[in-house]
């Protein structure tokens, strides 16, 4: 079952650049009672993305991408965010 925030998140990045792949994993279990983890089951996210905008793109241009794609999500609602994104063919 994905949560709201996992589901917000899927719909944002899926707005945003059309993935031919996408995975929102939960990893917020793994953090529990560590920092950060706020009790609601959704503090700590891998992304996995592959979308052709990405292409020709840095590592850190993607990664600012998905970002301000998720607006107020990373560093605000979401205590830790890894992002793995890259171009099809690229991974």
């Amino acid at each position: 079952m994905t949560g709201p925030l996992a589901q917000e998140m899927t719909e944002l990045l899926t707005a945003a650049f059309a993935p031919t792949h996408l995975e929102v994993i939960n990893d917020s279990a793994k953090h529990r009672g560590h920092s950060g983890d706020d009790g609601s089951g959704e503090s700590h996210f891998t992304v996995a993305i592959e979308s052709a905008a990405f292409a020709g793109k840095s590592r850190l241009e993607r990664q600012r991408m998905v970002n301000a794609a998720l607006g107020d999500i990373p560093g605000n609602r979401v205590h830790a965010l890894a992002i793995r994104a890259f171009a099809p063919g690229q991974a």
